[in-house]
């Protein structure tokens, strides 16, 4: 009988859990649909707000102000893991998408360059800056909820849905823009059809603030919160963070490659396929679909396999196998006009990224205790992302415009093998770390 009453309770448990994790992921899909729909539908708005020049100087434009939302993460990363660390991880995640939503409508409805002249992109930088404090916000605060909630043992598994979310918002923006071509002209995309993305995710956005607010607040954070010699002043400080210097480093280190390589393959590519490989457009949109929903799918099995054998083993991978492998991928995926082809290259290169991606937040989770721990996350990997992930595309496209662009392909691979230095002198966290031994 006894048995038979811990094995509901223990049940119930687990229902509330993936409960948290499903009300946490929505949310975090649509941030990052909101985030991802900018880049996936620069191909028709760059020239609205930057007219004149070839395709090549558009795109360089419009990264650069995708890079610039970028710089705007450490301070997110700062603010939003600061407030997540004092005032718990669901009202800073109810206080991140609400920001996304600012920043989406206000580009879905800033007209054009030809009606408001310089005043467009300026608009648009102030969205992109808005939305890149929600992102710095978001990334930090999801990756310790995430962690905080799952069951111990399943660490690895639940928290990878962060990955299998961000991607999906990916998916999502790619989806939408599949269903807008078939329906509209590259005219009618060009002059008004890419708005519609943006008006989609302001819309969803709201919709997440409700569901954000019935969320669980985390175990973890309650504990520290009934501490009474953990005071609010200690929590989510500077002050605080810096007694970790190893674990920042570690931070720093176990980003670099990771956030260079994903952003490269997630996102960059898509315009490598259509200016540099000369694939049509559309199918290049399908391209990217079918491999970013195949690599969606790899990350809650691998980040079930590192419960299993650890996180270290994962990374060790992506290290050796993007080190190795990513001049070739890409030499071969620049010179390819067959669609399958550069299907089975973008799709290679994603497996070995998800020897980062699916686990990346649980192992910088595991690195710091609960009372900085969303600080701990957010503010030295947004400072990684801003700096190389944010900025993989314009140094792309700069060195397309320059002749050399091949000199990116070893700039992403040089990356890869930073990390895989870290992680080949780092120690094994999944059952050393600070959430397993109940640290606050």
């Amino acid at each position: 009988m006894t048995t038979r009453i811990q094995d509901a309770g223990s049940a119930r448990s687990e229902r509330r859990v993936v409960g948290n994790v499903l009300r946490g992921s929505i949310g975090n899909l649509v941030e990052w649909y909101d985030w991802y729909a900018y880049s996936a539908f620069t191909v028709y708005f760059a020239k609205a707000f930057f007219p004149g020049g070839d395709a090549t100087a558009q795109f360089l434009n419009t990264a650069a102000v995708f890079a610039v939302g970028f710089l705007m993460r450490p301070l997110g990363g700062w603010l939003l893991g600061r407030f997540a660390d004092r005032y718990g991880r669901r009202s800073a995640l109810v206080l991140s998408v609400s920001m996304m939503a600012a920043g989406s409508l206000l580009i879905a409805v800033t007209p054009g360059y030809s009606a408001i002249g310089i005043a467009a992109p300026i608009l648009l930088v102030f969205s992109r800056l808005l939305q890149g404090l929600s992102v710095g916000g978001e990334y930090s605060t999801s990756a310790t909820y995430l962690s905080e909630v799952a069951t111990p043992g399943k660490r690895g598994f639940y928290s990878s849905f962060q990955y299998v979310t961000l991607v999906g918002g990916q998916l999502l923006a790619l989806g939408l823009q599949l269903i807008l071509q078939s329906v509209l002209s590259d005219k009618q995309m060009g002059d008004w059809g890419w708005r519609i993305a943006f008006v989609v995710g302001a819309l969803a956005a709201v919709i997440v603030m409700a569901l954000r607010r019935s969320m669980d607040e985390s175990e973890s954070y309650e504990r520290v919160t009934e501490n009474a010699e953990t005071g609010k002043s200690e929590r989510g400080t500077l002050r605080q963070l810096v007694k970790y210097p190893r674990e920042i480093l570690l931070v720093v280190g176990l980003t670099l490659g990771g956030t260079v390589a994903f952003y490269t393959y997630a996102t960059y590519t898509q315009k490598f396929l259509e200016n540099t490989a000369h694939i049509p457009r559309r199918t290049v949109t399908v391209i990217m679909f079918l491999a970013l929903l195949v690599f969606a799918i790899l990350q809650p099995l691998a980040g079930k396999l590192s419960d299993r054998i650890g996180r270290r083993k994962l990374l060790m991978f992506f290290g050796i196998a993007g080190t190795l492998l990513t001049v070739p991928i890409m030499t071969l995926m620049a010179r390819t006009s067959q669609p399958f082809l550069a299907f089975l290259l973008l799709l290679g290169a994603l497996v070995i990224v998800t020897g980062y991606t699916s686990i990346n937040a649980i192992v910088k989770a595991e690195l710091f205790p609960t009372r900085i721990r969303a600080i701990g996350v957010g503010l030295p990997y947004a400072l990684t992302v801003a700096i190389f992930g944010g900025t993989a595309e314009l140094i792309a496209q700069a060195l397309k415009k320059a002749g050399h662009e091949s000199l990116f392909f070893w700039y992403v691979a040089g990356c890869v093998l930073v990390s895989l230095v870290v992680y080949a002198t780092m120690r094994e966290t999944s059952r050393s770390s600070a959430l397993e031994r109940g640290e606050d």
